[in-house]
């Protein structure tokens, strides 16, 4: 699998049989709070911070995620797309993109 850049926010996913790399770069997640209406950065992060998450929006944050990492795609191409396992892949994608953006950070080893 292609290696992503945690610290940058990057998430490596296989879709469509193709390996991506996807980011929510600033003008990612801009775009993702005039999607949603919301007046800032803080309001996008509650709106996610439920771990509720939409059929719309997991299209929504997908295709920010790979526009912010250069890619040219729609909506309408993200929401026919083929995830690895499906919708739940497609939601634990979203939510890694969302994590890495917001800095949830993986767990650290604990140390002896």
């Amino acid at each position: 699998m292609m290696a992503a850049n945690r610290r940058r926010g990057e998430v490596a996913a296989t879709i469509d049989g193709r390996e991506r790399r996807l980011c929510l770069t600033l003008g990612a997640l801009a775009e993702l709070e005039e999607a949603f209406a919301l007046d800032d950065i803080s309001a996008l992060a509650a709106r996610f911070g439920s771990g509720r998450l939409a059929a719309r929006d997991l299209v929504r944050v997908i295709g920010a995620g790979l526009r912010g990492a250069g890619e040219a795609v729609s909506d309408e191409e993200v929401a026919a797309m083929r995830f690895e396992r499906g919708a739940a892949g497609a939601a634990a994608l979203a939510t890694a993109l969302l994590e890495a953006a917001f800095g949830v950070e993986e767990a650290a080893p604990a140390h002896p």
